[in-house]
């Protein structure tokens, strides 16, 4: 077994245990891509089993800090077990849900989806790609699971040093799926959608902004960067009368208007718009129009720390623009899901939108993701959605 040796005071975040350990941190030491090491401190003490990453910035992801533990297909075997026993313990009102949350459970670099038989797997790590096959054998030993797609196609592979992958693992045949969500359905596109195919981090949220549409009677609801329209349908079930849905993404957009008609909603209650969100918040600022609730929930604009001032001016314009959008009272559900961006300063921007839309708004509540995606103490990056809903005044 290979050891990586880590500099002098750079071990204190894994006695925390912190799961990473970055370029700057390693003293000595050298393995192949993905290859399991023994992690140790300047003195030899032994502080974690972990995979090794030559070519990215991070590159221990750690397994195990109990040295007495053996990182082979029985110790992947368990992990996966612990990962659905935790899922098992979730009343989740859905037949799809996050089943392998990578380092909050305890497989850093591996997220794996399951919606009805079906998975759907990113292996984003040099690590996990290396045990790919031992990973798919145990994710597909799972009662009721009959099918595995790969989806690892994330830009974040390429930092690995890794090509990106997408096709049947286990299995083969339709690459989508229907799922059921608190008694909505939707279709799944394994092999176009985004990521996975769906956000089911936002489960939640859509049920929430349902309920909250129908408690306040809002009317009309614009929902921005709606991809394929799961807050679109949430905002008819609470009973909207016109709901426009915003994205750059046609495709998207026609799943988002099937979703509508699958749910047994009128069309003439939905509108679609093929545009650029910030584009569109301006011209509708311009023709005058306003909305009793706005959701905003973009992709990820910043993908690392140094993307961060960039994106908080982001955040700030499109929230300033649905703030000045909204009628008195009228709802604001706005997310970031940018891990560079934290929720004390995901706040901050949004309160400098308020000021500068010379509006005031109300938290009525703070938003994360589902709980079938785990945060853990020690690894706060993973707690990675945040989000407001807000009552303008």
């Amino acid at each position: 077994m290979k050891s990586i040796r880590i500099r002098a005071g750079r071990e204190r975040s894994l006695l925390r245990r912190h799961p990473w350990v970055f370029e700057g941190g390693i003293a000595g030491g050298r393995a192949d891509p993905g290859e399991t090491v023994r992690v140790v401190a300047e003195d030899g003490q032994f502080l974690a089993w972990a995979a090794y990453s030559p070519q990215s910035m991070i590159r221990l992801r750690v397994w195990s800090f109990d040295e007495a533990e053996r990182i082979d297909p029985a110790f992947f075997s368990r992990r996966i077990a612990r990962a659905i026993a935790l899922r098992a313990q979730l009343a989740l009102d859905s037949d799809a849900m996050r089943l392998v949350h990578g380092e909050a459970d305890g497989l850093p670099g591996l997220v794996v989806d399951r919606y009805g038989d079906t998975l759907c797997a990113q292996f984003l790590s040099s690590g996990s790609e290396r045990w790919k096959e031992v990973l798919a054998d145990a994710l597909c030993a799972q009662p009721g699971v009959t099918r595995l797609y790969e989806r690892s196609d994330a830009s974040v592979r390429g930092l690995e040093g890794l090509e990106p992958r997408t096709g049947w693992l286990r299995g083969d045949g339709d690459t989508r799926v229907g799922i059921r969500e608190h008694g909505w359905t939707f279709d799944v596109d394994l092999e176009g959608g985004h990521k996975t195919g769906f956000y089911l981090d936002q489960r939640d949220n859509r049920v929430l902004f349902a309920r909250l549409v129908g408690e306040r009677r809002c009317r009309r609801v614009l929902n921005c960067y709606s991809y394929t329209g799961g807050f679109s349908v949430a905002a008819l079930a609470g009973g909207a009368e016109q709901v426009t849905s915003v994205d750059s993404s046609a495709p998207a957009l026609e799943r988002a208007a099937a979703h509508v008609a699958r749910n047994g909603y009128d069309a003439a209650r939905h509108a679609t718009l093929d545009a650029d969100v910030n584009q569109t918040l301006r011209r509708l600022l311009a023709e005058g129009r306003r909305f009793d609730a706005i959701v905003l929930d973009p992709p990820k604009l910043a993908p690392t720390a140094a993307h961060a001032e960039r994106a908080a001016r982001a955040y700030k314009d499109i929230n300033r623009l649905a703030l000045q959008l909204l009628e008195t009272d009228g709802l604001l559900l706005t997310f970031s899901c940018s891990g560079a961006i934290g929720a004390e300063l995901f706040q901050k921007i949004v309160a400098g939108a308020a000021v500068d839309a010379g509006v005031d708004a109300g938290i009525h509540a703070r938003l994360q993701e589902a709980p079938d995606h785990p945060a853990t103490l020690f690894f706060p990056e993973g707690q990675y959605l945040k989000g407001l809903a807000l009552l303008r005044r």
